[in-house]
């Protein structure tokens, strides 16, 4: 007699998954992280090159995986990189919504540049991932969307005010987005990075003073790992989930809690 167990729910076997920003950093080890949990995984960047990159990594690993250019600034390679994800695929069942840029100013030095490039991606790009995906999910009556969102979605941040105020819009649009399609069938949910070296972040950990001040503040006395990131992201997408929506978790050692 086959075994069955409550925690078969956490799989991802046979969904479809879509990642932006996949070719580097959280986006690449979140798009393995599904492949290893089962999914068939699209990884998008506006840099083809490392999206075939790490989906070599994953076909390698024994996983279905496509390479898809998406520009996220650009709303006609949205739409073209998510039917073209969908239709390699088959479907769509997943995204995560994690493409997004940084750039440290202070704050009486941000221009106009600054505001709409850091806008335009984190959060009106966001959005309209979003809206692809959703577009696509509704009708089918079924999908999970993750957003990444940061711990500046909770709290300020000095010299990151574009780059706050985009994930604190994308806390607020996840909730807003979680409301509205919940009777359809789609859950939105997010995750909430603490302090993880990436290549977007690597600025700060060149400064060894901060290093060891930040890394004091968090009660588990270490930095994030991207393996920290990926639990999270399963369980949202996965049948384990199916009763949540509308939830970011902070994923931070106790950062937040310890405020």
């Amino acid at each position: 007699m086959e075994l069955k167990t409550k925690f078969a729910g956490f799989s991802l076997k046979g969904k479809k998954a879509l990642v932006t920003g996949a070719g580097q950093g959280i986006g690449r080890s979140l798009g393995l992280g599904l492949i290893e949990a089962g999914a068939e995984v699209s990884f998008t960047d506006y840099n083809l090159d490392l999206a075939k990159k790490v989906t070599k990594e994953a076909s390698d690993m024994g996983g279905k995986a496509h390479g898809v250019f998406i520009d996220v600034t650009d709303l006609k390679s949205i739409q073209s990189g998510f039917n073209e994800g969908a239709n390699l695929m088959g479907g769509l069942d997943i995204l995560v919504n994690n493409a997004g840029i940084e750039q440290v100013c202070d704050s009486l030095s941000v221009d106009e540049a600054i505001w709409d490039k850091i806008i335009g991606v984190n959060l009106k790009g966001a959005f309209f991932c979003a809206q692809a995906a959703g577009k696509i999910m509704t009708d089918q009556g079924l999908g999970s969307i993750v957003n990444l969102c940061s711990l500046t979605s909770f709290v300020g941040v000095p010299t990151a005010t574009p780059y706050t105020s985009s994930k604190s819009g994308l806390l607020g649009m996840t909730r807003s987005l979680s409301s509205e399609w919940a009777g359809k069938g789609v859950r939105v949910n997010g995750i909430a990075p603490g302090y993880f070296k990436t290549q977007l972040t690597d600025v700060f950990y060149q400064d060894e003073d901060w290093r060891k001040s930040m890394q004091s503040k968090i009660p588990m006395g270490r930095f994030g790992k991207m393996d920290d990131l990926i639990g999270a992201v399963i369980f949202f997408c996965s049948e384990a989930s199916a009763y949540v929506t509308g939830q970011v978790i902070a994923i931070d050692g106790g950062y937040l809690s310890a405020l």
